[in-house]
Parts: C-alpha cells; sequence; structure tokens
C-alpha cells in the first residue's frame, strides 16, 4: 500500500508576485510547509509527483485561454518551480522515486499517464499539496476519488485566492470526498 505525493502548480506564474496567474500572498505563505510536505515524503520513501501546467505559447484553444491570462507557456521562467521547493527538487530530481509531469488541464489525471503511474508502483493513497486548493488541487482530487484512490490533502500545503474558496474546498474535499484533511 503505497502512498504518493503529488504536488501540483507551486510555480512562479501561480505564486510569485509577478506570475502570470498568481494566488500571491495566500500561495507564499505556503512555501515552508509545501517544501516540507515534499521532504518529508520523499523521506519516509513515499512516491512524489511534481504535475505542472504546461500551456503552449498562443494556444488559443485551450478552454483556460477563455477564462486566464496565458500562463506556465512551456520554456518559460514561470513553470519554475517556486522558492524552497525548487531548491528541495533540485536535490531528489534525480530519484527514481520523483517524477515531473506536464499537465494541460486542472486535473493531474486528465490527459496524463498518472494513473498508470500510481498503479504501476502499486500506490493506493494520494496526498495533495499545491495550488489552488479549489482548483487544480480539487479537480485532482475528484479524479482520484473517481478512481478510487484514497485521498489525504494537507491543509497548510494548499493555497487558493481567499480564505472563503479555502474553507469550502477544505470542507468539500472531506464531506464530499471522504478526504482525510490533515496539517503538517
Amino acid at each position: 500500500m503505497a502512498k504518493a505525493l503529488i504536488c501540483i502548480d507551486y510555480t512562479v506564474d501561480f505564486v510569485a508576485d509577478e506570475g502570470k496567474l498568481t494566488a500571491g500572498k495566500p500561495a507564499q505563505a505556503i512555501e515552508q510547509a509545501i517544501s516540507r510536505s515534499v521532504q518529508t515524503a520523499y523521506n519516509r520513501g513515499d512516491y512524489v509527483f511534481f504535475a505542472i501546467d504546461g500551456h503552449d505559447d498562443n494556444d488559443h484553444f485551450h478552454p483556460e485561454s477563455r477564462l486566464f491570462p496565458p500562463h506556465s507557456i512551456k520554456g518559460t521562467a514561470g513553470r519554475r518551480l517556486y522558492g524552497q521547493l525548487h531548491d528541495v527538487f533540485q536535490t531528489i530530481k534525480t530519484s527514481d522515486r520523483v517524477f515531473w509531469l506536464d499537465k494541460r488541464h486542472y486535473s493531474a489525471f486528465s490527459g496524463t499517464d498518472l494513473d498508470i503511474r500510481l498503479r504501476e508502483r502499486g500506490v493506493t493513497t494520494v496526498i495533495l499539496t499545491g495550488v489552488l486548493t479549489d482548483i487544480c488541487v480539487l479537480h485532482t482530487a475528484i479524479s482520484a476519488y473517481n478512481l478510487g484512490y484514497q485521498i489525504e490533502i494537507i491543509a497548510d500545503a494548499v493555497a487558493t485566492l481567499d480564505q472563503n474558496r479555502q474553507e469550502w474546498a477544505l470542507a468539500h474535499f472531506e464531506t464530499v470526498l471522504g478526504t482525510t484533511v490533515t496539517t503538517l
């Protein structure tokens, strides 16, 4: 019964003040917690996946282009992991338990081979961290739920644009998806 931590979109574009689609201060406030959660999962022997938005420049056909400005464009600095997490990634990235996963949709499962990779490794529980709690983290959790995974959310390692949205998403995880919500 292996576990995998999935770190979602904790990049410059989603976190830094100058990011193209930034959550700003709420996302910056979880920098230490998200870095510690990744390092802890890795040290415990869990698999670690970095599920990172990756869009093509001028992809006007992508549904997000109607809702959001261009962001997470492949080949740009906006896709770099933010702050301390970048340093943690540099120390573990060559491990056979660490994976970088380009995603094009909110859910890390949509259009990727994440489910196959998890099943090949006997993973039954996914631990979710990252941004935005009520968008990409939520959609990843819904997919995981529909695929039969047990789900854990580290509440102090997820963030969104405002506290009301954060509280709603955390309650939804617990009451609708049966998620275990923990803190570090």
